[in-house]
Parts: C-alpha cells; sequence; structure tokens
C-alpha cells in the first residue's frame, strides 16, 4: 500500500508538524505543569484520540464539508471557543484549592482523556488540516484511498501522542518541583486560565 521511501517522508513531516508550536502542544504542556507528569501524559495522550476522529471525517469527506460551509465552520468554532473558556473559568475559581492543583494522581484519567479529546475535535482547523495533509501521502493507483488515510491517520495519532507525551511528562517535572509554593500555585492557576482565553479567542478569530 506505501512503499518504505513514502511512509519515511509521511513520519518525517509528521514530526515536524507536530512540533511546531500549537494550541494542542500548549495545551499539554500547561496541564503537565499544573498538575504533574501523568496529566500532561494522559492529555496528550486525548489530543491524540481527538484526532481519530479527524482521521475518519477526512476519510469520509465529512470534513469538506466543514472547510466549504461558514455555518459548521463557526458553530465549531464557538463550542471549542467555549470549553476553552470554560476551562479557564474552572481554573480561575479554583486558584486557591490545593486539591485542584495536588496532581494528577488525584485526577481520573477519563477526565484528562476527555479534556484533550474534546479540545482537539471541537477544533476545525485539526479537521481541514487531515483533509489538506493525508491525501498528498495517499497511492490512488492502489486503490482503496479511505483505508490509506485511516492508516496515515494512526501512524500521525501515534507520533502524536508519543510527541506530546515526552512534552507532558517533562513539564511535569516543574510541577514537582514547584508545588510546594502556595503562592506559585495560585499563578499558575490564574495563568492556565489566561491562556486558555487566549487559546479561545485566536479559536474565534480563525479562518479557513
Amino acid at each position: 500500500m506505501f512503499s518504505l521511501s513514502a511512509m519515511l517522508l509521511f513520519i518525517g513531516a509528521s514530526i515536524l508538524l507536530i512540533l511546531v508550536p500549537g494550541p494542542d502542544l500548549i495545551f499539554t504542556v500547561t496541564q503537565g505543569i499544573a498538575n504533574g507528569r501523568k496529566a500532561g501524559v494522559m492529555t496528550a495522550i486525548g489530543l491524540s484520540l481527538g484526532n481519530t476522529v479527524h482521521t475518519l471525517a477526512a476519510a469520509l469527506g465529512l470534513s469538506i464539508i466543514v472547510q466549504t460551509s461558514a455555518t459548521v465552520f463557526t458553530l465549531f468554532k464557538i463550542a471549542g471557543a467555549c470549553y476553552l473558556f470554560y476551562l479557564a473559568y474552572q481554573s480561575f475559581i479554583h486558584r486557591k484549592d490545593q486539591n485542584a492543583l495536588a496532581g494528577a494522581s488525584k485526577q481520573q484519567g477519563v477526565r484528562l482523556l476527555f479534556k484533550g479529546m474534546t479540545m482537539n475535535v471541537l477544533n476545525p482547523k485539526v479537521a481541514i488540516f487531515f483533509l489538506a495533509f493525508l491525501p498528498q501521502f495517499v497511492n490512488y493507483n492502489d486503490g482503496y484511498v479511505p483505508l490509506q488515510m485511516i492508516v496515515l491517520g494512526v501512524v500521525f495519532m501515534v507520533l502524536t501522542a508519543i510527541i506530546f507525551g515526552l512534552f507532558g511528562y517533562f513539564a511535569g517535572v516543574f510541577h514537582r518541583r514547584l508545588l510546594r509554593s502556595e503562592r506559585f500555585n495560585e499563578w499558575l492557576a490564574c495563568g492556565a486560565s489566561a491562556i486558555f482565553v487566549l487559546l479561545g479567542i485566536k479559536l474565534m478569530t480563525t479562518k479557513v
């Protein structure tokens, strides 16, 4: 289905794109610093799993609707931005709650996965990215185009989980070192809240 050179090219291009700082990477690092290494890793996995939805959408052609319909694109933007604003609100009102910053061991893994996955799924730019990126590496002469796109999407998803997971893990090291300072934790929560607001505003102002 894929030649070795084509797959290596796809992996190389994917790694470079994943390493480019963006909302998902910022979100992962923020969670790692605020809640610890496990939180960073679980958030990375959640963001990666969100790519499953975009891969299937691209393979089935549903992403074209998002790209061509201004109404659908706007609805996705609003939903994604509202979720980020909700996270900002939660982070701010719990800024003095030490339990909220006591590390991922006191948080449910499912909740962290849901946070990451929801943020990724509600980002219309990711859907359009998959629709534009994956087809470039499809071998149309072999047929089974949807299956090829799914395979490429899975590879991209695994790479995302690994790279984001490493960023989240090492960001969590700072959490362990700075957790003792209550003042720092409060400022950290406010900083996370501000980042969520900025990401929400950025998403709201995104254009196709």
